[in-house]
C-alpha cells in the first residue's frame, strides 16, 4: 500500500470506513481495535488527503460521522487488487486445502483472542502495586 501513500493504519481506516460508512471516530476505534486518540490522528492525516470528511451528527453535535470522499473511494478502489494480489503472493506455495485449513484456524485463534480480550484476564491475588506477574492468570 505504500505506493499509494497509505499506511497499514490508514488502509485498515479506509477499508471499515467504506464497510461502514457514518462510523464516529469512536466507533472505527473500535473496529480497528484501537484507542480514539491514535484513530484522530489517523482520520487528521486521511481528511488532509482529502479521502475523508467528517460530518457532524444530525443529532448530537459533538459526535461525527466519517465518510469517504469520492477521493477515498477511488483510493480504496485501488487498494482492492493490490491486497489481493499480496493474500495470493502469500498463500501461493499452500494448496487450497492447505489455505482453507489456514483460513479455519486462523479463525478459530481469532475468536480464542476476543474471548480472552472480552473476558476477566487478571486474578484476584494479581500483585499489581508490587508487579509480581507470577500470579496473573487467565480466569
Amino acid at each position: 500500500m505504500r505506493k499509494l501513500g497509505l499506511t497499514r493504519a490508514q488502509w485498515l481506516a479506509l477499508t471499515r470506513l467504506h464497510r461502514r460508512p457514518g462510523a464516529s471516530q469512536q466507533e472505527l476505534a473500535d473496529m480497528m481495535e484501537i484507542e480514539k486518540a491514535p484513530a484522530g490522528r489517523i482520520l487528521d492525516r486521511l481528511q488532509d488527503k482529502g479521502w475523508i470528511e467528517r460530518r457532524a451528527d444530525a443529532t448530537d453535535r459533538r459526535i461525527n460521522r466519517i465518510y469517504l470522499t469520492e477521493r477515498g473511494e477511488r483510493i480504496h478502489a485501488a487498494m482492492l487488487p493490490i491486497a489481493a494480489a499480496t493474500v495470493d503472493d502469500a498463500l501461493s506455495d499452500l494448496s487450497r486445502q492447505e489455505q482453507d485449513r489456514l483460513i479455519g484456524l486462523m479463525m478459530r485463534v481469532k475468536a480464542n483472542l476476543t474471548r480472552l480480550a472480552e473476558a476477566d484476564v487478571i486474578s484476584e491475588d494479581f500483585d499489581v502495586e508490587g508487579d509480581d506477574i507470577t500470579e496473573a492468570r487467565v480466569l
